[in-house]
């Protein structure tokens, strides 16, 4: 898929902040077709806990081996940085951390509240990971009090053993219900071109309605690397757009489909579009 090279603007200014920092993006790990786009426009999605992921998902560019240490002073960092980029949305993801005890959580809880110390007017995303499912940990992030809690479901419930073999289905809903009980904002986002047809991905925006999500985001899978998964089938612009034109049918909120769409984009206008319209995204 084609995306013309981007220059100019704030692309330099955050390269040079994340490099003073020493954080690291879901961007650059990730290989997001879009990063010179969002590193121009002055955003970025910060990727705490490492650049190396402790799973190795069928779909992912991060890589996947021996981790190190997390890094305690990572927290203040994001905050500076978000302050030297002027964000008024911070969105703050991770690499999945399955040796840490509490799998990473209140690292991000410290992350997001030294983001609001430094940022009193910001609104705070995070895209957190499964925690293995432990109640506890979602609950240390939940006190934190993120503005939404974005937990990807990535792809239909019968291609998880395929995608997702370290993770389960009916628990990345659990996280997103739960995240609502807790009176925060469950998002989620999934890719399409993996085989899963038309009525599987029906039967998972009705679950992700069920489970209280009300944002959702959906792209075209890319291969990132040779030995990942292929891609099965490239949709067209159309069918994006009537895909968004169904979950924005079914009442969700704030809904992004497109062949370059990801988790995080346009993440704060997302929140903001949502509550111009009329009181909701509260």
């Amino acid at each position: 898929m084609y995306r013309p090279v981007i220059h100019g603007g704030n692309l330099r200014k955050v390269e040079n902040v994340l490099s003073k920092e020493g954080l690291y993006t879901v961007c650059v790990g990730a290989r997001c077709p879009n990063k010179g786009e969002c590193f121009a426009s002055g955003t970025a999605t910060f990727m705490i806990m490492g650049d190396t992921c402790t799973r190795g998902c069928g779909f992912c560019a991060v890589p996947t081996g021996p981790v190190r240490p997390l890094d305690e002073g990572e927290p203040e960092a994001v905050a500076r940085a978000a302050v030297s980029m002027g964000l008024s949305h911070v969105v703050v993801t991770s690499v999945t951390r399955d040796d840490v005890p509490d799998g990473g959580a209140s690292h991000f809880a410290r992350t997001i509240r030294e983001v609001r110390k430094a940022l009193p007017d910001a609104t705070v995303e995070v895209l957190i990971p499964d925690f293995k499912g432990s109640v506890e940990s979602l609950e240390t992030v939940f006190a934190a009090r993120p503005d939404v809690l974005n937990h990807n479901v990535e792809t239909v419930k019968e291609l998880y053993s395929e995608v997702r073999p370290r993770s389960e289905y009916s628990r990345s809903l659990d996280i997103l219900s739960a995240a609502g009980k807790a009176g925060l904002l469950p998002k989620s986002g999934f890719m399409v071109g993996l085989s899963e047809s038309p009525a599987q991905i029906g039967e998972l925006l009705d679950d992700l309605k069920r489970a209280g999500c009300r944002f959702v985001t959906v792209g075209q899978y890319l291969q990132p690397a040779k030995g990942k998964l292929p891609v099965q089938h490239f949709w067209k612009p159309e069918e994006f757009m009537a895909l968004e034109a169904r979950a924005v049918s079914m009442g969700f909120e704030g809904v992004a489909a497109g062949p370059l769409v990801r988790s995080s984009y346009y993440a704060g206008q997302m929140l903001e579009q949502a509550r111009r319209a009329g009181g909701q995204g509260n």
